[in-house]
């Protein structure tokens, strides 16, 4: 990824590639430390084995806590959560479009995946002392990825610093601790994959056709790109939560599982205030397709490009998965319940 970003993509790329090795490295060194430290104090590599067996049976080479928030920080830097975020932004502002579609729908997953499998599986009862802590941390990841979003006039940066709120419902679904939830924090990261993705997808298209990235500087393309104006309007409003979109449904079963969860005193309240996110959120996207798509339109941009048959391809695939989740999520929720079970 250093090499993809640093070689091939655009503005400060060598700042901002070194800014993500030197972020995820320490994310690494972070994990390996509790990997090392776990099995030392297991003598196991197993996450099955150690979860059947239980921390309690075994000497620990440091408090377990202690493993725990080594595993959390290094699974915090990749989601990535707030105040660990600050490698996404850059990374994404000047990595090549294609770089971004990766980075939006795989890298940041490792960080949520590896919160359940590790974090909540092997270690349940430090999970649960330190959840209402990690549930205002979620919070915060939320308000703050979507308030920074609305100050954004750069459009990659903007769809950037969404994730880091979007990635904030993933916190909170895991640490809500509750089936429902952390079967829509799995749904969620599947979502987002594809929402920003998508979003990265249609942005990389805008800027190569009319060689701009400044929000202020755009306006009225619809009438030049009218596919690319309907399919980037639908992964705005999927990454808003509109019903029948992935969003919605990933949303939905993170806010009704936290809401009713019995892990965290007054959880409903942090869930509450992570609802108001969605509203924050609705504010930045529409402002955002306003002022590429509508308003009158520039002379400086006529004899624009749409997209082309390939490039309408791949958007019929993105878009599908998308509408085919938020109509019928069980398609993907029955499955994620057979490992959510044994979790909770």
């Amino acid at each position: 990824m250093y090499f993809l970003i640093s070689i091939w993509g655009t503005g400060r790329k060598e700042y901002s590639a070194i800014k993500y090795v030197v972020y995820t490295l320490f994310g690494s060194a972070m994990m390996l430390a509790g990997i090392l430290c776990l099995y030392f104090t297991t003598g196991s590599l197993s996450m099955v084995e150690i979860a059947q067996t239980g921390l309690a049976s075994f000497t620990a080479v440091m408090p377990v806590a202690a493993i725990f928030l080594l595993l959390f920080i290094g699974f915090a830097v990749k989601l990535p959560v707030f105040p660990l975020h600050t490698w996404l932004p850059d990374a994404h502002t000047d990595a090549p479009t294609a770089v971004s579609v990766v980075l939006a729908g795989a890298l940041l997953k490792m960080g949520g995946y590896g919160m359940i499998r590790l974090c909540v599986t092997v270690f349940p009862q430090v999970a649960h002392s330190y959840a209402p802590i990690l549930v205002a941390l979620a919070v915060v990841s939320v308000l703050y990825g979507a308030a920074v979003t609305m100050r954004q006039t750069d459009l990659k940066r903007l769809i950037a610093y969404s994730s880091i709120s979007h990635m904030g419902y993933v916190l909170l679904g895991i640490f809500a601790l509750s089936q429902v939830s952390l079967t829509g924090a799995a749904l969620q990261m599947f979502s987002h994959g594809f929402i920003t993705g998508l979003l990265f997808a249609m942005a990389g298209l805008v800027m190569h056709n009319v060689d701009e990235r400044d929000l202020r500087k755009l306006g009225g393309l619809a009438r030049q790109m009218p596919i690319i104006a309907v399919i980037f309007s639908i992964g705005g409003l999927a990454a808003l939560g509109l019903p029948t979109t992935s969003g919605f449904a990933a949303e939905f079963l993170v806010f009704v599982g936290s809401f009713s969860s019995t892990a965290v005193a007054g959880i409903q309240i942090y869930t509450i205030l992570a609802v108001l996110g969605i509203v924050i959120t609705a504010g930045y996207i529409l402002w955002m397709l306003q002022r590429i798509f509508y308003g009158p339109p520039l002379e400086k941009y006529d004899g624009v490009k749409d997209a082309d048959i390939l490039e309408r391809a791949y958007m019929f695939i993105f878009v599908a998965v998308i509408m085919l989740v938020g109509i019928y999520p069980a398609i993907l929720t029955d499955i994620i319940k057979l490992g959510i079970l044994p979790v909770v």
